[in-house]
C-alpha cells in the first residue's frame, strides 16, 4: 500500500513535474491577490492568449521561446493601455479585441510553417515534459516575481485598491501600472511550458479569489492564494499519475472544486438579508 502511493515520486519525470509545478504556483499565487483585487481577471487572460504568435516568431528567428511570449505579452498589455487612452473604447472591449486577434496570428503563423513545437503543448502544457532547463527557468522567474512584490507588495497593494489615493500621496502609479504587467507577463512565461496559455489564467486568478472569499486581511489574502496554488499543484500532478489524466487539467480542477466550497463557505456564513454583519 505504501509502496503504491510513494510510486509516483519514485519517477524522474514525475520528480521534475513536481519541483516545475511548486516553481509555477509560488509566483501565480503571489500574484493572483493583486490582479484579483485590480479587477485584472481579464487582462491575465488577454495576455496569456496574446503570447501565441511571440513564441511562434521566436521559434522561427531561433531565439527563446520565452522571450517572444514575454515581448508579446508586454505588447498586448501596453497597447490595451494606448487604445483604452486614445479612444473612448472601454478597457474590456479592447482588451477582448486585441488578445483575440494576437491569438488568431498565432494560430495563422503557426499553420504557415513548419515546426516541431506541438500546437497542444502551447495551448495546455506538457508539464510531464519539461527539463531541467525549463525547471531553471521557471525557478529564476519565480524569484524575480516573488523578489519584486515582497519589496513593492505594499505600493502594489494601495495601487490595487485605491489608485486615486496611490496617485495622490505621490506613488509612481503608471510604473507600478506596468510594473505589474511586467511581473503578470513573467509569470505567464513561467507556466507556458508546464501549463500553457489556456490553462495559466486558472492558476492566476482561481488563488486569489479563493483568498478574497475566505479572508478579512490583504495579507491573509496572499498566504491562503499560495496555499491553494501550491497545495493544488502538487496534489494535481500527483493525482494525475493514478487517474492517468494531465496534470495541469488535473490542477485547474482542484482549484476550481476548491472555489466552489469556498464560495459555499462564504454564502452560508454570510448573515441573512437584513441582519447586520
Amino acid at each position: 500500500m505504501i509502496e503504491t502511493l510513494l510510486l509516483p515520486f519514485s519517477f524522474p519525470f514525475m520528480q521534475q513535474a513536481f519541483i516545475v509545478s511548486l516553481l509555477v504556483a509560488i509566483p501565480m499565487g503571489l500574484l493572483s491577490p493583486f490582479l484579483v483585487l485590480k479587477g485584472w481577471s481579464l487582462m491575465g487572460d488577454a495576455v496569456s492568449h496574446a503570447v501565441l504568435p511571440g513564441v511562434v516568431l521566436a521559434y522561427v528567428a531561433g531565439l527563446p521561446i520565452g522571450l517572444g511570449a514575454f515581448a508579446a505579452g508586454m505588447f498586448c498589455a501596453i497597447g490595451t493601455g494606448y487604445l483604452k487612452e486614445n479612444s473612448r473604447i472601454k478597457e474590456d472591449t479592447v482588451m477582448g479585441v486585441l488578445f483575440s486577434g494576437m491569438f488568431g496570428l498565432g494560430l495563422v503563423l503557426y499553420s504557415m510553417i513548419e515546426t516541431e513545437l506541438h500546437l497542444d503543448h502551447i495551448l495546455f502544457g506538457d508539464m510531464l515534459g519539461v527539463g531541467w532547463g525549463d525547471i531553471i527557468e521557471a525557478g529564476t522567474i519565480a524569484a524575480v516575481v516573488a523578489g519584486a512584490l515582497a519589496i513593492k507588495w505594499r505600493d502594489l497593494m494601495l495601487h490595487a485598491f485605491d489608485e486615486q489615493h496611490a496617485k495622490a500621496i505621490g506613488l509612481p502609479v503608471r510604473l507600478l501600472h506596468y510594473g505589474l504587467l511586467a511581473l503578470l507577463s513573467l509569470s505567464i512565461v513561467g507556466a507556458l511550458k508546464s501549463v500553457g496559455i489556456i490553462l495559466a489564467i486558472a492558476l492566476l486568478i482561481a488563488p486569489g479569489a479563493i483568498g478574497f472569499l475566505v479572508a478579512r486581511r490583504f495579507g491573509t489574502m496572499i498566504a491562503i492564494s499560495v496555499t491553494v496554488a501550491v497545495v493544488a499543484s502538487l496534489l494535481g500532478v500527483y493525482l494525475s499519475f493514478f487517474l492517468d489524466s494531465a496534470p495541469a487539467p488535473t490542477i485547474v480542477l482542484l482549484m476550481s472544486g476548491t472555489f466552489v466550497v469556498a464560495f459555499l463557505r462564504a454564502r452560508l456564513s454570510a448573515p441573512p438579508e437584513g441582519e447586520a454583519a
